[in-house]
């Protein structure tokens, strides 16, 4: 059977079980969206812009459960999607980018629209390909997909030159994937299993903190299975929320530089940490010198390059999390609850100190929306049941502090490269994937302007997104590091000159609420939840409100600033 470069390419997608498709045509692509057009079961969702289709591919992959794939055209198509891979790559999320190029012939000749995406990609992708034999296209996609989801998973790019594309050859279903260098371990060492559960019985403070790996790999149930075994307290990272029921009587918030004090202090003062699926990245440990000085640590993680990597670990576990987990937990189950809490009372009464002297705290104001309040009146409007996207900055962390999520998937946010631009984006993209679900995008009056014009891709799909705009007029991270480390010099970081949000939403087939009145919050809440189609929900929130508990640069995570 004799089938085109972009025909191999269609059917391989299929085989892989994609049915969604974020791109944005060219030149270069232009056969393989004359091909999409033809197949009534694989959805091509445009965008308006390359950055908008990776964050839209990446945040499908957290919803659905599986792994995104974007099309985007060669050049600047290319390059502008560099961002989304960067981020996914930072956050271990598995997508599959195929990009346009110039024909072969025409490769290192400085032709039109011609990059070498190949090489710019090389840091910020798991794998990349160049694929310059069409007899080997099929092969290379089903690879592709292959590495993207297995091992930590990642971003795989596929550069495919036009020539490539519109070849006709025959073509065959390759059999099973295979790479002699390159194996992950799935299966965790059994003595070290043994040594964690010698370590969990001898612990008198100890503390779970789960990060990213635990949701990527499912294995939130097992976290939450030891964690309420041996009545341990639990912690995670950013991009482990949800991991841990956050409504949970063991949950201490999340960790790190805008962390809760509880959790922090916990960790500080902690003499086993418990970690799975993290990297113990700077937000998180804060000074190395000073992280846990009478801690040991056992970490789980696929990724043996993790390991070590910036913190010592006592008992290194090499492995998927869910099967790790679930061997540890079964391990446990063999004993008695109490033969892993070895004299834990005084640990437990010191924590719900900390837990009742220094809870998350704002004051709330007659006349000035707190943008905390809104956030918890999200929570308590959507029963905490929403997916949540963020931009990035302080609503972000607002987000992570005030919003509990009792379930992995639900929080979908740029947490190792911080993009600003990733939440509208990244709320489409969930959607598409979770289609019954409510999906609102918190973000600020700085970073929604970033991919804004992806509202009108939001319109034209007919995606139910809802977006909260916490507007202070400020770019609100900078401005409180300016207030209290640049003497107030609030350099670059006033935001007055902006859009009317409300007629931007109109202007793009949207609908906009504006609201500036801390009496009307929830009302506007409800109002725009319940309006159906695309909404704007703009709060006018206290412009120099800032995030707190705060770890400053440089500082143990135990010296956090309150107010």
């Amino acid at each position: 059977m004799k089938l085109t470069g972009a025909q191999i390419l269609i059917k391989m997608i299929k085989a892989q079980g994609v049915d969604t498709i974020f791109g944005y045509p060219g030149g270069a692509t232009i056969d393989i969206h004359d091909e999409i057009i033809k197949h009534d079961d694989l959805r091509h969702i445009l965008v308006r812009h390359e950055q908008g289709a990776v964050h839209m591919a990446d945040a499908y992959a957290r919803a659905h459960k599986s792994t995104g794939v974007a099309l985007v055209t060669s050049g600047p198509g290319a390059t502008n999607a560099v961002t989304g891979l960067a981020s996914a790559h930072c956050d271990s999320i598995p997508i599959v980018v195929f990009t346009g190029q110039v024909p072969t012939g025409l490769i290192g000749n400085d032709a039109f629209q011609e990059v070498d995406i190949v090489g710019i990609t090389r840091p910020c992708t798991k794998h990349n390909y160049l694929v310059k034999d069409p007899n080997q296209l099929a092969e290379i996609i089903q690879e592709a997909f292959f590495i993207a989801g297995s091992g930590r998973p990642g971003p795989v790019l596929v550069d495919l030159p036009k020539d490539v594309v519109q070849a006709q050859i025959e073509f065959e279903i390759p059999g099973p994937t295979k790479m002699r260098n390159y194996k992950p371990n799935y299966k965790p060492n059994k003595k070290q299993l043994t040594k964690a559960i010698k370590m969990l019985k001898e612990a008198r403070r100890p503390v779970m903190f789960g990060g990213g790996g635990i949701i990527s790999s499912g294995a939130s149930d097992e976290f939450t299975r030891i964690a309420k075994y041996a009545n341990i307290p639990v912690t995670a990272s950013l991009m482990g929320l949800g991991a841990f029921p956050g409504s949970d009587d063991n949950w201490l918030g999340m960790l790190g530089m805008h962390g809760t004090y509880r959790a922090n202090m916990s960790i500080g003062h902690s003499d086993l940490i418990f970690a799975a699926g993290v990297r113990f990245d700077d937000r998180v440990t804060g000074n190395l010198e000073k992280f846990a000085p009478d801690a040991q640590i056992i970490q789980i993680d696929i990724d043996p390059t993790s390991i070590h990597k910036n913190v010592n670990v006592d008992c290194p576990i090499v492995g998927d999390c869910k099967m790790a987990l679930a061997s540890i937990a079964a391990l446990m189950e063999k004993e008695a609850p109490e033969n892993f809490m070895n004299d834990r009372d005084a640990w437990m009464n010191r924590i719900n100190e900390w837990k009742e002297l220094t809870p998350l705290t704002y004051d709330q104001s007659f006349d000035t929306i707190k943008p905390q309040y809104v956030v918890e009146k999200l929570y308590e409007v959507t029963q905490g049941k929403a997916i949540v996207t963020t931009e990035v900055g302080q609503n972000q962390m607002w987000s992570a502090q005030y919003y509990h999520f009792e379930a992995p998937n639900h929080f979908i946010t740029s947490g190792g490269l911080g993009v600003m631009g990733f939440g509208l984006p990244a709320a489409i993209g969930a959607k598409a994937a979770a289609p019954d679900k409510t999906v609102v995008c918190v973000a600020g009056d700085g970073s929604i302007q970033m991919n804004s014009q992806e509202l009108m891709t939001a319109v034209a799909e007919k995606l139910d997104v809802k977006i909260v705009i916490l507007n202070n007029r400020y770019l609100g991270m900078v401005r409180q590091w300016q207030e209290l480390f640049y003497n107030k010099v609030y350099a670059d970081t006033n935001m007055e000159a902006q859009p009317d949000f409300v007629k931007l939403a109109e202007a793009y087939g949207a609908t906009g609420f504006r609201c500036d009145d801390p009496a009307k919050v929830t009302q506007t809440l409800e109002t725009g939840l319940n309006t159906p189609g695309t909404v704007i929900m703009e709060f006018v929130v206290d412009r120099e409100e800032s995030v707190y508990p705060m770890v400053p640069a440089g500082g143990a995570i135990t010296d956090m600033l309150l107010v």
